[in-house]
C-alpha cells in the first residue's frame, strides 16, 4: 500500500510503497476513506513537536474496518469508524474519572511499528493512527464505530478538528448562552470553536485572524464580528466590542506565546481563557503573578478539547445530521495522497480551512 512518511524534520513527506504489519489480537485494519491535513502533522514534520522519525503521519481520518484481531470486541468487519487522537484504555486513574483524553496507557497502546519500508525499516504511526495512507492498522481503542450516512471527508474532521473545537467550548470552557466569545485563529479548529460557540448560544462571537478568507469563512460559521489583528490592537478591539470589559471566553487556537498573552489581555476579569492551539515544546510565556491572582481569570489547557470520544463523537454526528453543525463548509479542498505535500504547503500559507486527502 501507499503511505506518506516523515523521514527527516524540515523535509517533505515521502509517499512510498510500504508493507502493513499484520494486526495483533487487539488491532483493527481500516481502509482509509478520507484524512484531514492538520497543523499538528505539520508541527511534527517541521520539528516544532520533535518526535523521532520516521513516522507515518496523519491523525484525522475515517474509513471502514477490513480485518480485526482475535480479541477485538468493539468493532466488526464492515463497520465505519473514526480514528481518535489517543487510544483509551478505560481503566486507568484518568479514564475512570472521565478524563479519557489523558489516558495513562495511550502511548503504550499506540507505539507499535505499523508498516515496513522496502529497506526493512519498521515504522510506527503518529498517535497510533497514520491516516496519510491507503489503510491503517490501529489498536481497537483508537477507533470509534459510527452509524451514519455522512461522507468520510466530513467524518474525518470529527477525528480531530471538530472534537477539539467543540470540546473546548463544551468541555473546557463550558460557554454559557448569551455570553461573549473571542476566537484567536480561524483555521479548521478555530472554525469548529466558532460553530461550537454558536451552538452553545453565545450572543457575540468575535473571530480574529489576519487572513481575510478565514475571517469571511468565520462569518459563515456563526461569528458576529471579525478583527484583523494586523490592522488594530486585538485586545483593545475586543474590549470595544464587549462594553469595555473584554470577552467572557477567549479561545487561543494558534499555539504561540504572543497570542496566548493577547488572549489573556482580551478576556474580562473573571473570564476564561482556553488554550486550544499546540505550542512548540520550548515555547514559554511570562505573566504578572499579581494579575494572575487579582483578575480572577481562569487559564485552561484544552488537550483534544477534553473529549471523551465514545461519548462525544455520536453527539457531534447527531448535531451534523440535524443541521446544527455544518461540516461540509469546513472541507475547502480535496487532494489525492500523492498531493499531500502541496496540501501541507497550502495549510502553512493559510489558503484553506481544511484540506482532505481522499
Amino acid at each position: 500500500m501507499l503511505a506518506a512518511l516523515g523521514l527527516e524534520h524540515g523535509h517533505h513527506l515521502s509517499v512510498e510503497k510500504v508493507d502493513p504489519r499484520p494486526p495483533g489480537p487487539h488491532d483493527v485494519d481500516v481502509r482509509i476513506g478520507a484524512s484531514g491535513v492538520c497543523h499538528t502533522d505539520v508541527a511534527v514534520l517541521g520539528g516544532q513537536l520533535p518526535l523521532p522519525l520516521p513516522l507515518v503521519l496523519g491523525h484525522e481520518g475515517a474509513g471502514v474496518v477490513t480485518e480485526i484481531g482475535s480479541e477485538v470486541t468493539s468493532v466488526a468487519v464492515g463497520d465505519r469508524v473514526i480514528g481518535t487522537v489517543g487510544a483509551v484504555c478505560g481503566t486507568c486513574w484518568y479514564c475512570v474519572r472521565d478524563m479519557t483524553h489523558l489516558c495513562d496507557n495511550s502511548q503504550a497502546m499506540t507505539s507499535a511499528p505499523r508498516v515496513t519500508r522496502a529497506d526493512g525499516t519498521e515504522v510506527p504511526a503518529f498517535l497510533g493512527l497514520g491516516t496519510f495512507a491507503e489503510a491503517m492498522t490501529v489498536h481497537e481503542a483508537s477507533v470509534v464505530r459510527v452509524t451514519t450516512d455522512l461522507p468520510d471527508e466530513q467524518l474525518a474532521l470529527i477525528g480531530c478538528a471538530i472534537t477539539t473545537g467543540l470540546g473546548a467550548v463544551f468541555n473546557t470552557a463550558k460557554v454559557k448562552p448569551g455570553s461573549s466569545v473571542a476566537v484567536i485563529g480561524s483555521g479548521g479548529v478555530g472554525q469548529a470553536v466558532i460553530q461550537g460557540a454558536r451552538i452553545a448560544g453565545a450572543a457575540r462571537i468575535i473571530a480574529i485572524d489576519p487572513l481575510e478568507n478565514k475571517r469571511s469563512a468565520a462569518l459563515g460559521s456563526g461569528a458576529t464580528d471579525t478583527i484583523d489583528p494586523a490592522a488594530t490592537d486585538l485586545a483593545d478591539e475586543v474590549r470595544r466590542l464587549t462594553g469595555g470589559r473584554g470577552a467572557d471566553y477567549t479561545f487561543e487556537v494558534v499555539g504561540h506565546p504572543t497570542t496566548i498573552t493577547q488572549a489573556w489581555e482580551a478576556t474580562r476579569r473573571g473570564g476564561t481563557i482556553a488554550l486550544v492551539g499546540m505550542p512548540s515544546v520550548d515555547a514559554t510565556i511570562t505573566m504578572s503573578a499579581f494579575q494572575l491572582a487579582s483578575d480572577d481569570k481562569r487559564l485552561c489547557g484544552s488537550l483534544y478539547g477534553g473529549t471523551q470520544a465514545r461519548r462525544d463523537i455520536p453527539l457531534i454526528i447527531e448535531l451534523a445530521e440535524t443541521g446544527r453543525l455544518d461540516l461540509a463548509s469546513m472541507v475547502t479542498r480535496r487532494v489525492a495522497l500523492h498531493e499531500v505535500n502541496d496540501a501541507i504547503r497550502a495549510l502553512d500559507a493559510g489558503e484553506q480551512i481544511r484540506t482532505v486527502v481522499v
